[in-house]
């Protein structure tokens, strides 16, 4: 039996390479995405570790206050002083960064990262652990000198003498490179500029006595704990956040971890199509293989094979095809990574094709995910195959399944169909998002079970209207090919529910992300006011400088301020909960229109006043009136009045959670130094479009900012969901090829398997291209009913997730109507190409020899 196995694997391998093409997709993202986590993760780990001082005192902040505000939390730098003097430290540096900075070059050129990575401009402070080391040029001298990074200076053709421009929380600096630092490890895409440290707190913090940390190394012999035992000793428990080189190396790593996250899940996510959709397809090869060596099984079965032999047969060649599956799919998965790592070099972090890492969990999951796959896909064919009883085999009988009526899909599908479709509506009767979102996910996975378990009760009906036209557009051929696709309906069904997994996909979220883009189109119609947004092209805060320019420009009328102020409030119910709160100016109704429950704007941007959503008021026990605590970065601390409640559907930038909002005076009171993440400007005595140039103008200085009106925020969002539909449009790719081999292969073997009825009908006089064209029109219907079923699932699922989008005030239904007709034209294209090798194959066929055939 093992002999005879082998000999059947290797005289189908040409059959089964499609199938193992699957597998090797499957293999390829999962060891992909784990070797490229796995490398960033170690590379990141030894940057960390290597350049963390041995303890840092940084200040206290659990609010991220820096990123929301601009505002920089700083330490006294005479703190460095008093650090350098406790028993077992070597030495303590003042160390100078600030990551609110904007760069530009003499041409007002942005010299910052477009990929999220921060622009920082810090003290030159050179150390064995230090990250750089001087190239080309010398170390800066004064105020007026400055150290850029190699890769920004390639990346942005800056040379030694050429001038730059510093944007500061305080000021505006300009400065000449005067040298050029390398970095001696990975570059994690941030752009970095160095100054004087005689200077570089003057500059970027606005006074030479304070520092944004104070770094101590230890003396020889005092390890971290004990060194930051007596720091914490001297400068008090609580003051400070105090960590050693390893606690530090551990936050930064764990922040670094949710941007690995989403690379990582994005590409299990691919896996996880490529698993599925493969799945129908090494099932429906292994089906039509046994069905084609019926005859062979027979006379293993008459030779004293027993079921289990049989069984454990086709099971062997799965396991087989799993193997060489997976192999090549970790080698593919390596290519994977190594083509991410060069990647992620275009975006600006350079990480090492030679520090590759592969653990041994990645070629655990790439044989388990790749050897499993086929393995589970065989089963049910290999049953089959086992069931067949000698006589029955000999006799060229179908195998057992192929002509049994479908009963037991149909019941089963019904009851886990109903089941999906009592999840949906539950879902979309749901008011709490939470639940609407567990339901559909219930939903989407029980109603995608049941189609595909039902799918063959559908395609009789469902082709008989889709190929209606055939007989009469294309006579017997057409007829042929309508009744070729309905001979066996599980085999059509399984060929389809290859391409509809992708299909639904694609149908779900783009009316998902049309009806987001409608939403907020409406939002912006209704909520915003004002004539012009002016924000950076990142929404991070920027210089009091550009809302200087804009209130001096020529036509501006009202200018309201918007600041971000980290919050934790404690709420009546007894919850303390951390959000980002917006700051206003007092006239916010004239450039947004707020909707009020209660109060009104000028009780909640008042001095001692606050502003928060209905809903969230509601559900934690907060009345008009109410005084809440607030602790602000910096243990600030104040009791604010509840003086408006908003309709969060009206309230245009309220998106955090709570919808909290203060006056701007009552932020700046609490958050001292921060800055201005948007101005809503109003035209006054000219007409918006004339002072529009006019703005632009006056911030041609400052690249980074933009003007943006109605127009252009609706853009800004379709681009942003985009994003997001891009990604599902990549996922569709993937699934469409694996369906696309899946018809390939099915046409294939049904070439092979109908090879004597193909010679009959050529000699009655079929001609070559007649018959190419029955199996394109076969390949086409049976593509356009899995994209049928694959766009009727979606619509349901799209229109249930609107549902749950509007209870988060995205309440707008749209339904992307040409991308459904594009779709369904593809799908027919994707039939076409399938079917281009099979029927070019057939026609190939000498005639008497498959007349012959047996």
């Amino acid at each position: 039996m093992l002999r005879a196995t082998l000999r059947s694997f290797l005289a189908h391998k040409g059959r089964l390479l499609l199938s193992a093409l699957a597998v090797v997709l499957s293999v390829a993202f999962v060891a992909g995405s784990l070797i490229f986590s796995d490398t960033v993760s170690r590379t990141f780990d030894r940057l960390f570790a290597s350049t963390a001082a041995d303890v840092t005192v940084a200040p206290k902040d659990d609010f991220g206050s820096r990123v929301a505000t601009g505002a920089v939390q700083t330490v006294p730098a005479a703190l460095a002083d008093r650090l350098a003097r406790v028993p077992g430290a070597a030495s303590a540096h003042a160390e100078v960064r600030a990551d609110n900075v904007t760069v530009v070059d003499a041409r007002r050129r942005f010299l910052g990262s477009t990929t999220g990575a921060p622009t920082i401009a810090t003290d030159w402070h050179v150390t064995d652990r230090s990250p750089v080391e001087l190239t080309s040029g010398h170390a800066p001298r004064g105020a007026g000198e400055a150290l850029l990074d190699a890769d920004t200076a390639d990346r942005k053709h800056v040379r030694i003498g050429d001038t730059l421009t510093v944007m500061a929380q305080p000021g505006t600096l300009r400065v000449r490179v005067v040298g050029i630092a390398t970095f001696t490890t990975t570059n994690p895409g941030a752009s970095l500029v160095y100054l004087d440290p005689r200077v570089a707190a003057a500059e970027l913090l606005g006074s030479p006595a304070r520092a944004t940390s104070v770094s101590v190394q230890a003396a020889p012999g005092v390890s971290d704990a004990l060194l930051k035992q007596r720091v914490v000793a001297a400068v008090g428990a609580g003051a400070y956040d105090v960590t050693t080189a390893g606690e530090h190396a551990k936050s930064s790593a764990e922040q670094l971890g949710t941007f690995l996250d989403v690379i990582k899940y994005v590409m299990l996510g691919f896996a996880a199509i490529a698993v599925l959709v493969g799945i129908f397809l090494i099932v429906n090869t292994f089906s039509m293989l046994i069905a084609q060596r019926t005859r062979e099984l027979g006379l293993l079965r008459a030779l004293g094979a027993d079921r289990r032999q049989v069984r454990r047969s086709v099971l062997t060649e799965a396991v087989l095809l799993g193997l060489v599956g997976s192999t090549l799919g970790l080698a593919a998965g390596i290519g994977l990574a190594a083509g991410l790592i060069r990647l992620m070099g275009a975006f600006g972090m350079n990480l090492r094709a030679a520090d590759m890492v592969v653990g041994w969990p990645t070629p655990v999951a790439a044989y388990v995910v790749g050897v499993g796959v086929t393995f589970v896909a065989a089963y049910l064919p290999a049953r089959r195959a086992a069931a067949v009883s000698p006589m029955a085999a000999l006799a060229d009988a179908d195998v057992a399944g192929v002509g049994r009526p479908l009963r037991t899909r149909a019941v089963v599908g019904a009851v886990v169909g109903a089941l999906g479709v009592a999840a949906l509506a539950g879902c979309a009767a749901a008011s709490r998002t939470a639940s609407a979102a567990s339901l559909l996910g219930l939903g989407v996975v029980l109603t995608l079970v049941a189609t595909v378990v039902a799918g063959p009760l559908l395609v009789r009906p469902v082709i008989r209207v889709l190929g209606g036209a055939f007989p009469a557009l294309f006579g017997p051929v057409g007829r042929m090919s309508q009744r070729n696709a309905l001979r066996n309906p599980r085999r059509t069904g399984a060929t389809a529910a290859a391409l509809m997994v992708g299909l639904a996909l694609v149908g779900g979220m783009s009316v998902a992300s049309a009806s987001m883009s409608a939403s907020f189109d409406q939002q912006i119609d209704r909520t915003l006011g004002a004539d012009f947004v002016v924000q950076n092209a990142n929404f991070a805060p920027f210089s009091q400088e550009v809302t200087d320019r804009v209130r001096g420009t020529e036509g501006v009328g009202l200018v309201v301020r918007q600041r971000f102020a980290p919050v934790a409030l404690r709420l009546p119910d007894g919850r303390r909960v951390t959000t980002t709160a917006s700051g206003y100016d007092p006239r916010v109704d004239d450039v947004a229109h707020v909707t009020y429950v209660g109060g009104g704007s000028a009780a909640a941007l008042a001095d001692g006043g606050i502003g928060m959503d209905a809903g969230f008021a509601r559900e934690h026990g907060v009345r008009l009136g109410s005084v809440l605590p607030v602790e602000f970065p910096g243990g600030r601390r104040a009791a604010l009045k509840v003086g408006a409640l908003t309709d969060q559907d009206g309230a245009e930038g309220f998106g955090m959670q709570g919808g909290v909002f203060l006056g701007l005076a009552t932020v700046e009171r609490y958050i001292p130094g921060g800055q201005d993440t948007a101005l809503y400007v109003n035209a006054a005595g000219t007409d918006a479009d004339r002072l529009r140039p006019r703005l632009e103008r006056a911030l041609d200085a400052y690249p980074q900012v933009q003007v943006r009106d109605q127009a252009d925020y609706k853009e800004l969002v379709h681009d942003q969901i985009a994003v997001l539909l891009y990604l599902v449009y990549a996922l569709l790719g993937l699934a469409i090829v694996i369906a696309v081999l899946g018809v390939v292969n099915t046409l294939a073997l049904s070439v092979v398997e109908r090879t004597r009825e193909i010679g009959l009908l050529r000699a009655i006089g079929l001609a070559r291209r007649q018959l190419r064209r029955m199996i394109r029109l076969e390949s086409v219907v049976i593509a356009v009913f899995g994209a049928v079923l694959g766009l009727a699932l979606g619509l349901v699922w799209g229109v249930c997730t609107q549902q749950v989008l509007a209870l988060q005030g995205m309440g707008a239904l749209a339904v992307p109507w040409g991308t459904i007709v594009a779709v369904v034209v593809g799908s027919a294209v994707v039939g076409v190409v399938a079917a281009l090798l099979p029927a070019l194959r057939a026609s190939r066929m000498n005639v008497l020899a498959a007349i012959a055939h047996e």
